[in-house]
């Protein structure tokens, strides 16, 4: 399997169900499922999960996991992969901070919400930038949630990161069932241990949170190796992962949707005898999906800068008496089409040179031409 064409497709809807349903939160509207954008990055972390051990397995053939020069490229990879975008409108948001966080409490009050902590939208704090900068501060319960962008999934995708080439290891020594086991079990006990002294944490951001999730997304992919019927048992046991009443959302909603993302994204990988099967993961691999997915990330990062002050504007212009529907196809008319005109220029501008410069660090840095040995499978479902 060279190309996984259905991936394309899969993190550029994920991305679209994050817009949406932020779209649908800010104005007031309900629908089922699609007002649950939570759900939306738990399908990102799924299929990062997946891309990891899928790329591990694509370069097996020429990195050493038992060399820290091969963590050290990955770490790298990994960091331009996701920091230049970042940095760019992560100086938007706390430059344009005071603005939205008054777009913010206009939208609160109207709909009657509990108003947003001002300290997310104002703090400028050399503090915080330097936890951000970082990528440090989804550790830190007091800063895991302190700007306006939705980047605590960004702290807790480098925390993934930065755990990943000791998984790969023990995968090495236990086997990928067994590492799953003894991973998810410290991550159980890390989330109950975190709990217990106080660490409360205002949106996942801590790894052990959503490392259940990250799990079953390598297992999907592990069970690649293991042909016929051998490889069910994976489906089975990265279902039983979703499944752990872990994180913020233990509801059987999420449980049930968690469990059939992983059942729909097996299928799609490895049920290919059934035509409809075949021409969704075909379709999802066409050219319209495949730049859904490659603009995801930049729309999963832009869209709340427009998005507050779009819906304050329609609260304004509609009136007081305006319909929720009315509201939220107003705001998606206005925002969807500028946040990925936004992302396809952050592609070109930002997140091509900087995948470009973190090659030639790599390259510059090892010596060698390990950098450019990039397969189709090189993607990113990290929001």
């Amino acid at each position: 399997m060279s190309r996984v064409e259905c991936l394309d497709g899969l993190r550029g809807l994920a991305a679209l169900w994050v817009l949406v349903g932020h779209a649908l939160l800010l104005t007031g509207f309900r629908l089922p499922l699609v007002s649950r954008p939570d759900l939306g990055v738990d399908l990102f972390i799924l299929l990062s999960g997946f891309l990891m051990v899928y790329q591990y397995n694509v370069r097996s053939g020429f990195e050493d996991w038992s060399k820290l020069r091969t963590w050290a490229s990955f770490w790298m990879r990994r960091f331009f992969r996701i920091a230049p975008l970042f940095y760019v409108t992560l100086f938007f948001a706390l430059a344009y901070g005071p603005e939205i966080y008054a777009d913010r409490v206009a939208i609160d009050t109207f709909l009657g919400k509990v108003p947003q902590a001002p300290e997310r939208y104002l703090d400028s704090s050399l503090t915080n930038i330097a936890l951000h900068a970082s990528f440090l501060f989804g550790l830190l319960p007091s800063h895991a949630f302190r700007t306006p962008l939705p980047d605590w999934s960004l702290g807790l995708e480098m925390q993934f990161y930065a755990v990943f080439p000791m998984f790969i290891l023990l995968a090495r020594k236990a086997g990928w069932i067994g590492a799953a086991l003894l991973a998810g079990i410290a991550g159980v006990v890390l989330a109950i241990a975190s709990s217990r002294v106080g660490l409360h944490y205002p949106m996942p951001s801590f790894l052990p949170l959503k490392l259940h999730v990250f799990i079953a997304g390598m297992l999907l992919a592990a069970a690649g190796l293991r042909p016929g019927r051998a490889s069910l048992l994976y489906l089975v046991i990265a279902g039983a992962f979703v499944a752990l009443p872990i994180g913020p959302h233990k509801d059987l909603l999420h449980i049930g949707i968690r469990g059939s993302m992983v059942v729909a994204f097996f299928s799609l990988l490895y049920l290919r005898q059934s035509k409809l099967v075949d021409h969704t993961s075909a379709l999802l691999g066409k050219p319209f999906f495949h730049w859904l997915g490659e603009l995801s990330f930049g729309a999963y990062l832009i869209h709340l800068l427009l998005m507050q002050p779009a819906a304050t504007w329609a609260i304004g212009y509609l009136g007081p008496d305006s319909s929720a529907p009315t509201r939220f196809i107003l705001v998606s008319a206005i925002v969807l089409p500028s946040t990925y005109i936004l992302a396809l220029l952050g592609y070109w501008g930002v997140e091509l040179p900087g995948q470009r410069l973190g090659k030639v660090c790599i390259k510059r840095l090892f010596g060698s031409n390990r950098a450019a040995q990039v397969t189709s499978a090189e993607q990113i479902a990290a929001p």
